[in-house]
Order: C-alpha cells, then sequence, then structure tokens
C-alpha cells in the first residue's frame, strides 16, 4: 500500500490542523498509526486504531487529537486541537496488517509509511 499525508503547515499555539493519509488500498484492511519525529529523536506514536475502531493516544495528545477513518475514501484523519510548541514535528502515517491493539503506538508493527507531512508550532 502507498500512503501520502498531506495538511500540515506552520500555525499558532491553540491552532487547529487536520492531516490526512491517502491510501492506494482500503485502509480498512491494515491498522493505522501516526507517528511524528523531530530532528535527533526518536520517532514517537500519537495515535492509532485497528481494524475495529478502537483507537489509543500518546498521553501527551489525549483529549488534543483524535485519529479517525473514512473507509469511503481510503483515507485516515489526525484532528489535532488546541496545538502547542512541543507537537512541532515530521508527522507519518503508517500501515499494518493483522492484529496490533497491543501495539498501535509501536513504530517496528508497521510495514508501510509515507514521506510525511511538517507540522511546525509557534507561541
Amino acid at each position: 500500500v502507498q500512503l501520502v499525508e498531506s495538511g500540515g503547515g506552520s500555525v499558532q499555539a491553540g491552532d487547529s490542523l487536520r492531516l490526512s493519509c491517502a491510501a492506494s488500498n482500503p485502509v480498512s484492511w491494515y491498522c493505522m498509526g501516526w507517528f511524528r519525529q523531530t530532528p535527533g529523536k526518536e520517532r514517537e506514536g500519537v495515535a492509532g486504531t485497528d481494524r475495529n475502531g478502537q483507537t489509543t493516544y500518546v498521553d501527551s495528545v489525549k483529549g488534543r487529537f483524535t485519529i479517525s477513518r473514512d473507509n469511503a475514501k481510503n483515507t485516515v484523519y489526525l484532528q489535532m486541537n488546541s496545538l502547542k510548541d512541543e507537537d512541532t514535528a515530521m508527522y507519518y502515517c503508517a500501515a499494518a496488517f493483522g492484529s496490533c491493539w497491543s501495539s498501535l503506538l509501536e513504530q517496528n508493527r508497521y510495514t508501510y509509511w509515507g514521506q510525511g507531512t511538517q507540522v511546525t508550532v509557534s507561541s
């Protein structure tokens, strides 16, 4: 599957952005995740959703970010509200087959990755 992210940009703290991840195959086949990375740091799992629609989030984004999927459009979204400076990163979409509830935020679980979209938050 090919994954293409979009929707990144430069915003002010407190603003919102919605990232999109368009897939070349039905997203209903996969566990889907959003990850982010800043220079010199490990890639961090931000949000994930399994094929049953269960979702999980890293603590730092709980209550602010929402992952969702539109199976008709083969697209997964990451709605990001109340953005903070520390949310600045390159954001990546990823896909994995199989059962993944216990590992949705683990990058090693995922096989397919997009090229990333930059999010910059300034105060």
